[in-house]
């Protein structure tokens, strides 16, 4: 997924939202219910009618059709407020914002991720001494950070010439650096992992990470790779390509559309599939292959229940829980001493310092590690270790003097640190009101003098709901019922200070009974050309798959903007994209920004 806010790589962006409790893996035809499914059922109604006050006028036939017609931030404010008056019990998070990260003036909602460190923890190593100019200043605002900021950095990344098996199965942790071991310490504290458990590797990055994994495991023996994502991952393609590559047969989730729902019984029975013959069935089921899986799209806020780790680990599978897309503190949900991955993978990106990216973190269950296979000297890429870096020109003179507490305070991780203090039920409170009440104010959103009260906005995924994930997918549409270009509105957002992303979805299948619905297909899939897998474009052009004859279903796929609430977003922030969004509404908006960039330049820029 494409993010235009790296440039921001001192930001410390969280996602936070607990994950939905373990649901059993019930046919989507049973009509039992418990009193836990009846109670959940009462709450998701009385939160769904909060949310519908949550905007001035309550009429759920009630559109806004001018982007001048919105209602102010602060009236906004005063209905979002009445509407979840516990917001208002978050107020912590708004304090930390001002005063760690008070930099925060352009609206990231462009990633989900973990900030090891704080803006104003970055800005300690730059305290000027008394006799600094900047002292001076009457300005009750920091000064700006000195021109060599990106220079400046908490770690250096130093590339291991190591396999994964090499490295979890001989390295001692008695030979770690200083920092890297104090960081591998605070991490797994953070992540509720155990170091009797668990062998943590670092890594460059998340999609090196996954490809490591694919590198060192038994495909040749164990033949399968089953992922569950509804979205187009580069980090799972990396791990698919060299999956097949070593001979597996590789099977992904499907997702019913538009609300990007597992089908639960394809899902099943892809994971307890098993020979006929019953020689072989015990053979099978002890060398299925690898399950990839997440527990919450990072795309669509779409929510999974963690017992499917479990009902894989059953039938045969080892499992890779993919973990980035889950936010601080979303760890004490899962019930790691229940639930134990064989690996599982996290990120740790958009940290200070001149690699933006960050770092990723492997873990391995030291009990599973036997399955590891040396990989060729090809494909030993990826493991790193982590170690201070040379001492800064810009450093002030009292860390200068004082290596040792400079050392301490580059060490902290600040923005964990945060996440502890506020923990979950905070986090995961603050974001489900924020992301709900967004979604509900992009339905809002209507063209005007629209015979078929045509929507500005269409939301893949979830609609409103209590236990949706803090991702929102949509797509914008002109007065015509043209999608417009997700990359176009990326693009016109960061200019307008709002950094977003945007990615392609993919895995969802309806049935096709005639040709009515085809072309509903087509407007739903935004209008393109649909064309078959072997015409498929890289560029997110969408497709049908006509390889199953003998199938009611066929898939398409279409790109989408995301938008993900982290835990230093505020109410402003979302209001802001909310007002964004709605000029659209405007059919000459795209022009008049092309113009007005003009006027600015005095030469012609592309949007």
């Amino acid at each position: 997924m494409n993010s235009p806010c790296l440039r921001e790589a001192s930001e410390a962006c969280f996602h936070g939202c607990c994950p939905a409790p373990a649901l059993a893996l019930q046919s989507p035809k049973s009509t039992a219910k418990s009193t836990s499914t009846i109670t959940a059922s009462t709450s998701q109604h009385h939160f769904t009618l909060a949310t519908l006050s949550s905007l001035p006028n309550t009429s759920t036939q009630y559109y806004y059709t001018n982007h001048e017609s919105l209602p102010s931030l602060e009236e906004s404010f005063s209905y979002f407020i009445k509407a979840y008056p516990q917001y208002s019990q978050t107020h912590q998070a708004d304090q930390l914002r001002s005063q760690e990260y008070y930099h925060l003036n352009h609206v990231c909602l462009d990633y989900i991720g973990y900030g090891l460190f704080s803006y104003s923890q970055q800005r300690r190593r730059f305290t000027p001494t008394a006799h600094d100019p900047a002292m001076a200043s009457s300005s009750s605002l920091p000064p700006p950070l000195p021109l060599d900021f990106p220079e400046s950095h908490f770690f250096d990344i130093c590339y291991k010439a190591v396999s994964l098996k090499s490295q979890v199965v001989f390295n001692s942790t008695s030979q770690e650096p200083e920092l890297e071991s104090k960081l591998r310490k605070r991490i797994m504290a953070f992540m509720n992992i155990s170091e009797e458990d668990y062998t943590m590797v670092f890594t460059s990055n998340q999609s090196s990470a996954f490809k490591l994994i694919s590198d060192s495991y038994p495909f040749h023996s164990n033949r399968n790779l089953l992922t569950v994502y509804d979205f187009k991952s580069e980090a799972v393609e990396a791990m698919t390509e060299s999956s097949k590559r070593k001979g597996a047969r590789v099977n992904s989730a499907e997702f019913s559309w538009p609300r990007m729902r597992i089908q639960t019984r394809k899902l099943r029975k892809m994971i307890t599939s098993s020979s006929s013959s019953r020689s072989n069935k015990k053979k099978l089921r002890q060398n299925r292959g690898l399950f990839v899986f997440p527990l919450q799209s990072r795309m669509t806020g779409s929510r999974y229940s963690y017992l499917w780790m479990s009902l894989a680990r059953e039938n045969g599978w080892h499992v890779l829980l993919d973990a980035c897309a889950l936010g601080p503190k979303d760890m004490e949900t899962l019930g790691l001493s229940l639930f134990q991955p064989d690996f599982l993978i996290c990120s740790f990106y958009k940290v200070f310092g001149e690699n933006p990216s960050g770092f990723g973190c492997l873990f391995v269950k030291k009990t599973s590690s036997s399955i590891l296979k040396e990989s060729g000297p090809s494909t030993c890429i990826g493991v790193v270790s982590l170690v201070p870096p040379p001492s800064s020109s810009s450093a002030s003179t009292s860390d200068k003097q004082n290596p040792e507490t400079s050392v301490k305070n580059d060490d902290e991780c600040r923005g964990l640190d945060h996440a502890d203090t506020l923990g979950l039920v905070l986090i995961s409170t603050r974001a489900r009101f924020l992301i709900n009440w967004l979604v509900y104010a992009l339905t809002r959103l209507h063209h005007p003098n629209s015979e078929n009260g045509l929507s500005l906005v269409r939301i893949y995924g979830p609609n409103v709901g209590y236990d949706r994930g803090p991702s929102v997918a949509f797509n914008v549409f002109d007065w015509k019922g043209e999608k417009v270009d997700p990359a176009l509105v990326q693009k016109l957002a960061d200019r307008n200070n709002i950094s977003l992303s945007f990615g392609f979805l993919q895995q969802f299948w309806f049935e096709d009974k005639n040709e009515e619905e085809k072309e509903k297909r087509l407007e739903t899939c935004g209008g393109v050309v649909i064309k078959t897998t072997t015409e498929k474009e890289a560029k997110g052009t969408a497709y049908i798959n006509k390889e199953r004859d003998k199938s009611v279903y066929e898939q398409c796929g279409i790109s989408a903007v995301t938008a993900t609430i982290g835990l230093m977003t505020n109410f402003e922030d979302v209001y802001r994209l909310w007002a964004f969004v709605a000029r659209f509404l405007d059919a000459d908006f795209v022009e008049k920004e092309r113009w007005r960039y003009l006027a600015l330049n005095q030469t012609t820029i592309e949007v």
